[in-house]
């Protein structure tokens, strides 16, 4: 885990990468780079530089380790979309603008391991899956909340509120699938744009206003 202090002011900042230890980090290269189901302990063994039975030391199997990187992930991107609501102080465009870019900002800066979180989901064990998906399904309900609210109060015209939410936050994890630190955009850009992307989907009437 990052030794980042987990405050309100940084959460929109990221190291390089995420503290993993060295052999979830080459297990991560490589569920990145040859998929799940590509990856073979002796190919971890190779990243890590460690022998197979050297792997086995630190963890028993492949889906222990898609495991704790997906945990870790999970924490990571969870005390900043806790700490981005938090400085939403219950204004729901604000909040909704805030975790919209705490998702876009991880999803650039992160891609790799966001990319793994996307698509590994089926690679799971139905006990880790169930538990996984219920991590997930936090992070959907922090949105949910926010659209909630801002429709209640009649600033959110969306008629499907829940269902804008969820389309919200897939678009915006989706980030994970194209971004490239080498294009013209940066993750600040891309946030920006999806901000006003996730307006226009709830039907905020002032969003025009807020640009």
């Amino acid at each position: 885990m990052s030794g980042q202090l987990r405050t309100v002011s940084n959460w929109r900042n990221f190291s390089p990468s995420l503290d993993l230890d060295p052999v979830l980090g080459a297990a991560a290269d490589s569920f990145v780079a040859l998929g799940y189901h590509g990856t073979t302990m002796r190919e971890i063994a190779r990243r890590a530089d460690l022998s197979v039975p050297g792997l086995y030391h630190h963890y028993p199997s492949k889906q222990n380790m898609l495991v704790a990187v997906l945990d870790a992930t999970m924490a990571d991107l969870r005390w900043r979309l806790d700490a981005a609501d938090d400085e939403g102080d219950g204004d729901p465009v604000a909040r909704l603008e805030l975790l919209v870019s705490a998702l876009v900002l991880y999803h650039c800066h992160r891609k790799g391991l966001g990319f793994i979180a996307l698509s590994e989901m089926r690679s799971l064990d139905p006990a880790n899956r169930r538990r996984i998906a219920a991590r997930r399904t936090e992070v959907q309900r922090l949105v949910d909340t926010a659209v909630l609210d801002g429709a209640a109060r009649g600033l959110f015209r969306t008629r499907y509120p829940l269902d804008s939410s969820r389309a919200v936050v897939t678009m915006s994890i989706a980030v994970a699938t194209w971004f490239q630190m080498d294009m013209s955009l940066t993750p600040e850009d891309v946030a920006q744009r999806y901000v006003e992307y996730a307006l226009n989907v709830v039907r905020y009437h002032d969003a025009a206003d807020r640009r």
